[in-house]
């Protein structure tokens, strides 16, 4: 239902303002607009007729006492022919304007507010972040010093299912992405005569970029979507704050075997995804550009050499701690619902992808400018 329409009546020879109809917060911003355009005498007394008001709400009420006065500051308000329930809210809000103060209307920020509201919340976002990754930093010092309180079947099982359980989709992919590397650059080098430099191209781009970026971005979205969703499903079942009863320290039993687990996991998982990789390339090399086996292995580890492999290699652990702990403080910040589990889950799915990519940019700045 729409509001019924406000009216006010203001005759200044009786200096008298007659209220009409609704005095809601339906209306406020219609009755604000019309006691600002009323033009006040700059002293003395005003009196409010409240006789054919209708409906009166606390932001009317606080209208009624204030809103003229925010226009004009020195004239005085008194009101006359308020019904008995209207008088008594209107009591109550005058005492209450101390605290009060000025009711906020509805204003819709601009642009430059909503930026700074979202710079600041994302400011505050990445120092709740680090402070996780601080804690799990100090854990895992203590952990170092006294091996013998890790949790090795709970970690033998995260490298299970980070590792071992993603081997088909990750072979099938990077298979993919080998073969159509491969025929998307051998129709350009066909056309110079330039068939063998695919082994150049294919082994640089594999093993140094595309295996462990695309190994990362699927255990992302495999595995750190899992560990938001786990540890976020505990804090919904208060089994965090179990642990916390028991003495348990959330860090050493969850999150520290997740952290090392992918940390282990992530680099043999980027070693397959090398092998298929290659293994599309050359199959595709075979059938495309007349390329035998025996002269692709045969160029490939003349111009390939370990340090591609072990650049790339290089950058899984830091993919795998950037993806475990993301995953792990959106986990941890699940708070009441379902809902909340979803959220923080997808977040975490996100912002480990978006890290991945911005890692990898700086690796390849630095990397070229140490002409590695």
């Amino acid at each position: 239902m729409t509001a019924a329409p406000a009216s006010i009546k203001y005759d200044p020879n009786t200096r008298r303002l007659i209220c009409q109809d609704e005095w809601s917060l339906a209306t406020f911003p219609k009755l604000k607009k019309i006691l600002k355009g009323i033009k006040w005498p700059n002293t003395g007394k005003i009196i409010i007729d409240g006789k054919g008001i209708t409906k009166l709400d606390s932001s009317g009420a606080w209208l009624l006492l204030l809103g003229v006065n925010e226009f004009v500051p020195k004239l005085t308000i008194e009101l006359e022919s308020f019904s008995e329930p209207q008088q008594k809210l209107i009591d109550i809000i005058k005492g209450k304007i101390p605290e009060l103060g000025e009711i906020p209307t509805a204003k819709v920020p601009n642009i430059l507010a909503r930026i700074g509201k979202a710079a600041i919340r994302q400011i505050a976002e990445v120092r709740d972040y680090l402070a996780f990754i601080g804690e799990l930093a100090v854990e895992g010092l203590r952990l170092l010093l006294h091996p013998s309180k890790m949790r090795w079947p709970a970690l033998a099982s995260i490298i299970e299912d980070t590792g071992f359980n993603a081997l088909f989709i990750v072979g099938l992919l990077s298979l993919m992405i080998g073969i159509v590397i491969t025929y998307q650059m051998g129709l350009q080098l066909r056309n110079y005569g330039a068939n063998i430099y695919i082994v150049d191209l294919l082994g640089l781009s594999i093993l140094r970029e595309f295996a462990p970026l695309i190994t990362a971005i699927i255990v992302a979205g495999r595995t750190g979507s899992a560990f938001a969703a786990q540890l976020g499903t505990m804090k919904v079942n208060q089994e965090i704050d179990a642990l916390n009863t028991m003495g348990v320290k959330p860090a050493v039993l969850l999150l520290l075997p997740r952290l090392i687990g992918l940390m282990v996991a992530l680099p043999l998982l980027t070693i397959w995804a090398d092998f298929f990789g290659v293994f599309g390339g050359m199959a595709m090399s075979n059938n495309m550009l007349d390329i035998t086996w025996y002269n692709f292995i045969h160029r490939f580890q003349h111009v390939i050499s370990l340090k591609t492999l072990l650049i790339g290699l290089g950058k899984a652990p830091v993919f795998a701690l950037l993806i475990a702990s993301i995953g792990c403080f959106e986990g941890m910040k699940v708070e009441g619902s379902a809902d909340s589990v979803g959220k923080h889950t997808t977040k975490s799915v996100v912002l480990a992808i978006f890290a991945i990519i911005v890692v990898d940019a700086i690796f390849s700045v630095v990397l070229s400018k140490l002409k590695l």
